[in-house]
């Protein structure tokens, strides 16, 4: 293995758009060929593949000392997961579904029970599947209404290109048919032979709902919808009485809503909620009608409506739950007597439940400063029970089942921990950063009581910020492997995400996007001025829209970080936002601007943009991911850019590039493989920081 780093050739692209001319040296590393290589990896041009694989040969050779440290911290990673774990059964009519693991394998197995007795049923061996494949994902997998079929979507390439496939649960053998290029999402109508799905167009969009009959070919599919907007996505579920089909399509801020009613045999869908920029709408079937969560009507942190349905018709909307300023509703989820909804109030989850007979309300509590809830789905729509995980930084998940009548939980699960975990070893708190605006941004933090705080010890600092995702406050067994050997781990609850209310995402977009980058500095500085760590002691970390992020700040204030990884970066943003014909392009103009036919937009996305950006100064030592099957952020962002980093970078400083040759965006499928990645970036932040024998 070289210790040499590449040095990519130089072929310089120029265009002009809005006047301004831009020359672009590495525009070459994109393939011509890039859409049949989402499919087939082996297509892609052999002068880009030796690009690529000598960038992965060098970050080899850079952290070839580091091979025993990776090996300990998988071990460690490792030993913390419950090996033969399973989920908590789901009731469905006269079974229990659940998954569950194996030792030493990497996928789930799909199983049920008869509630009558205990003798197991495996539906589905995700490791068997696996085999047979170089890159085996299952996307979703769903029993039909009537128990006898399993449906199953899986990606083999890492593409996001879907194959579902079906299996007879009484034979448990495959059915021949196969149904290619989906998105992955699909449904099941009532008479459970009919499969409503999203089909993928030729620029790679779940544009299309399609029906399928079992029993006949996928030649013989037919078109239920057709998206004709490329800035919409499309998606299906099925309400919780399944008295309708929901088709939704949505950008990331706008949604339009159609339903069918599974009484209808032609499967026509009506429109219910037209679309109208910058209002989205979430509907479910309760009780006698529907109820949908909503930002129109100006409820900026939404509010829940209601109306009646019967015969087919829909009756006014009228307003349930009212628009309350600072309080985000997050999610609704509806039994036959009561409706549950998620919110987000200061930075923290709440649980709130509704009585649908008499419309009382109370919240479930919890006591913890810091912490995190996540609803389960659930398959029987007359229970009582809410279930959901609860867990903090330094408290592993707990699942319970909450009686919504009597108010009382029941705990149905513990994350186990098999090597040892005792939360009072650990200190988590909520702190507030000044940004330069006086905006307070949220700040989680998480060290072992022995850290010393007193500016010696080195951060880990992680950031999102876009697409109004929030970044909860859960537990992780891998991260203590990090925080065990001295480092005091950090979440930047910047602008961009909604952790304090949907107008803290507006005001990290678009024009407002520069606040994403500046809050995340504010909080590095905050972290300094408290006396948790030093001026290029801090190692910045981010994925994907969190990449454009790591980007963003080591050309903004590169002496601040000792060190960077930036995963699956998307980092080359004006480029991508100007190329129409990449899978979510179109999407993501209402995120970041249209450069196209906005000469602001275009200017604006100029300035921050790293690629654009890049300069002849020193940066910090930085990781760079990148997966060649990725349609998100695809393969060449973060190839060029780390070109440019090496023909521009002042400093003797570690630049790696590592390239994910058969996987996509998320990286490999495997639990244990995913261990590994994240052991390799541990690694590499260990080595930078001298912290080989801590």
């Amino acid at each position: 293995m070289k210790k040499i780093a590449p040095t990519p050739k130089k072929l310089t692209v120029s265009e002009t758009r809005h006047g301004h001319n831009r020359r672009d040296d590495y525009a070459w590393l994109k393939d011509k060929n890039w859409q049949e290589i989402l499919l087939e990896p082996k297509q892609l041009n052999p002068e880009i593949r030796a690009y690529l694989e000598s960038e992965n040969s060098y970050a080899m050779a850079l952290m070839s000392d580091t091979e025993d440290l990776q090996n300990t911290l998988f071990s460690e990673m490792k030993s913390r997961l419950q090996q033969d774990d399973s989920t908590v059964p789901e009731q469905d009519g006269a079974y229990r579904y659940y998954q569950r693991y194996i030792e030493n394998e990497q996928h789930p197995i799909y199983c049920r029970k008869l509630t009558s007795n205990n003798s197991e049923k495996i539906l589905l061996d995700g490791n068997k599947e696996a085999q047979k494949h170089e890159f085996f994902n299952i996307a979703y997998c769903k029993h039909s209404p009537d128990h006898k079929i399993l449906g199953f979507s899986v990606d083999l390439s890492g593409s996001e290109i879907f194959n579902i496939r079906f299996i007879d649960l009484s034979s448990g053998l495959e059915l021949e048919e196969n149904i290619t290029n989906s998105g992955g999402a699909f449904v099941w109508a009532p008479d459970s032979k009919t499969v409503i799905y999203t089909r993928l167009d030729t620029n790679h969009r779940p544009a299309i709902v399609a029906g399928h009959i079992l029993g006949s070919s996928s030649e013989a599919d037919f078109e239920i919808f057709k998206e004709q907007d490329p800035q919409f996505f499309l998606d299906v579920k099925v309400t919780e009485q399944q008295k309708f089909i929901v088709i939704s399509s949505q950008d990331h801020i706008s949604s339009e809503i159609h339903l069918i009613s599974t009484q209808n045999s032609n499967l026509k869908p009506a429109c219910i909620f037209e679309r109208e920029v910058g209002i989205k709408y979430e509907i479910s079937e309760w009780g006698e009608g529907l109820v949908a969560l909503t930002n129109a009507g100006g409820a900026e942190d939404f509010k829940v409506i209601y109306a009646k349905a019967a015969n087919g018709k829909i009756s006014a909307w009228q307003n349930m739950v009212p628009h309350n300023s600072g309080r985000l509703l997050l999610q609704i989820q509806a039994f036959k007597k009561f409706l549950v909804r998620l919110e987000l109030e200061n930075g923290l989850p709440q649980i709130v439940v509704r009585d649908w007979k008499c419309g009382e309300e109370y919240n479930v509590a919890f006591e913890e400063e810091v912490y995190s809830i996540e609803l389960h789905d659930r398959l029987d729509y007359a229970t009582n029970f809410l279930r959901f995980t609860y867990s903090s930084p330094t408290n592993p998940a707990q699942i319970y089942d909450y009686n919504m009548e009597t108010k009382k939980r029941v705990l149905r699960k513990t994350q186990q921990v098999p090597s040892g975990h005792d939360p009072k070893n650990y200190v988590s708190c909520r702190l507030l950063a000044k940004a330069s605006d006086s905006e307070k941004i949220p700040a989680t933090i998480i060290y072992h009581k022995k850290t010393q705080i007193d500016g010696s010890a080195p951060v880990l600092l992680y950031g999102y910020g876009a697409y109004g995702v929030s970044l909860p406050a859960a537990f992780s067994t891998a991260r203590l492997s990090i925080i065990d050997r001295g480092f005091i781990y950090v979440i930047a609850h910047v602008r961009g995400g909604t952790e304090k209310g949907y107008s803290w995402y507006h005001g990290g977009k678009l024009e407002n996007k520069k606040n994403t980058f500046s809050d995340f500095i504010a909080v590095a500085q905050m972290l300094i001025a408290k006396g948790f760590t030093t001026p290029g002691n801090i190692a910045a970390h981010g994925g994907s829209a969190g990449g454009m992020l790591i980007g963003a700040v080591l050309n903004m204030q590169p002496d601040l970080w000792k060190a960077a990884v930036a995963e699956v970066p998307f980092v080359d943003v004006l480029n991508t936002m100007c190329d129409n014909s990449l899978p979510l392009t179109p999407m993501e103009w209402p995120e970041w601007g249209n450069p196209i036919d906005s000469k602001e937009d275009y200017l604006r996305i100029l300035n921050y943009s790293p690629y654009d950006n890049v300069s002849k100064i020193s940066y910090p030592n930085i990781l760079v991911t990148a997966g060649l099957t990725d349609p998100r952020v695809t393969y060449w962002e973060p190839a060029k850019w780390v070109a440019k980093l090496r023909a521009n970078k002042q400093d003797n400083n570690l630049l790696l590039l590592k390239t994910d040759m058969g996987a996509g965006h998320a990286g490999p499928p495997g639990r244990f493989d995913r261990l590994k990645k994240i052991a390799f970036n541990f690694a590499f932040l260990l080595k930078v920081f001298a912290k080989f024998k801590d």
